[in-house]
């Protein structure tokens, strides 16, 4: 069965993984799910990440989640822009998740980026999601 979602059927592993209390939760590989997690790892929202070849041609990735005192270092994840309903934000329309606190992952023509990191180097995109 195709997956229509898959950046989706990531965040949600990730949620409840963390949930669960899991150390460690895997995907499907992507290299869009592969950029993503490495701007979560840059923002310090989950460990590590590693990708691992199951079976010739078939790659998952490891995605180490973290912790502090017990408690999940993510709070909330959500996907913003889905298949059927496209979200694009402007740098001047760039919204601020939780005033500062969270962030906001976006597909950029200079990749995928941080709200912060997008800011920075002046450029919008489409907003995957936000983390807090």
């Amino acid at each position: 069965m195709t997956m229509t979602d898959p950046l989706g059927d990531m965040l949600t592993r990730i949620r409840n993984g963390q949930r669960a209390r899991k150390s460690s939760v895997t995907s499907p590989a992507s290299r869009l799910r592969a950029n993503v997690l490495e701007v979560l790892k840059r923002e310090g929202f989950i460990r590590d990440f590693s990708k691992l070849e199951v079976r010739p041609g078939i790659s998952e990735i490891k995605i180490e989640l973290k912790y502090h005192e017990g408690d999940p270092v993510i709070r909330e994840i959500s996907r913003v822009s889905t298949p059927g309903r496209r979200v694009y934000s402007g740098i001047k329309d760039l919204p601020r998740v939780y005033d500062g606190l969270g962030i906001s992952i976006l597909s950029t023509p200079q990749g995928v980026l941080s709200d912060s990191e997008a800011r920075d180097k002046n450029v919008g995109g489409e907003v995957l999601c936000q983390v807090f």
